[in-house]
């Protein structure tokens, strides 16, 4: 059974914990990606080395593969957005349709082992390029299809927030 698509306005974690991963928005800056996603990696490899990690759990819920393979994407596609953020004067993104994405990509048959080496050098590669902002450009924006204003700030924290809740979903 197809997942129900997700649909929901993420960024009120911005303005509050998120009460399901307990991750609060208000302590991370572009200068704590690296720390934090450096130190999530081990625990996806880990999750990508269980037992069933391509059942899921229910109907409605991925595989701990399908949300790595997710969590690789993102990874990717928010480098992408703030490498735009950085070079681009009011930077907007195209919408990203992950549901798709996830049905496009097969990420439901998709081999572990290189979702795990996908998703680490995904990782490092946005760390780096988050290691790489100056303090001096936090307040650069970006907006989102949908109207959602970002600085690289608050860009920062909505992404740590995606990274780390879906860790937390897998239980990693």
């Amino acid at each position: 059974m197809p997942i129900i698509p997700d649909n929901k306005d993420w960024t009120w974690v911005l303005s509050r914990p998120c009460p399901e991963c307990g991750f609060d928005a208000s302590s991370a800056t572009p200068a704590t990606v690296p720390g934090i996603v450096a130190g999530m990696l081990p625990r996806w490899r880990a999750a990508l080395r269980r037992t069933g990690v391509s059942q899921r759990p229910d109907d409605a819920t991925w595989s701990v593969l399908e949300y790595a393979c997710h969590v690789r994407d993102v990874f990717t596609l928010f480098d992408y957005r703030l490498g735009l953020m950085l070079s681009e004067d009011g930077a907007r993104f195209e919408d990203w349709d992950q549901d798709r994405a996830a049905v496009e990509k097969d990420y439901a048959n998709a081999d572990p082992a290189e979702v795990s080496a996908e998703l680490t050098a995904a990782g490092e590669q946005v760390a780096a390029s988050f290691t790489a902002v100056p303090e001096e450009q936090w307040g650069r924006k970006g907006t989102r299809s949908n109207g959602s204003v970002f600085t690289i700030l608050t860009f920062a924290q909505y992404f740590l927030h995606d990274a780390v809740h879906h860790l937390h979903d897998v239980e990693g």
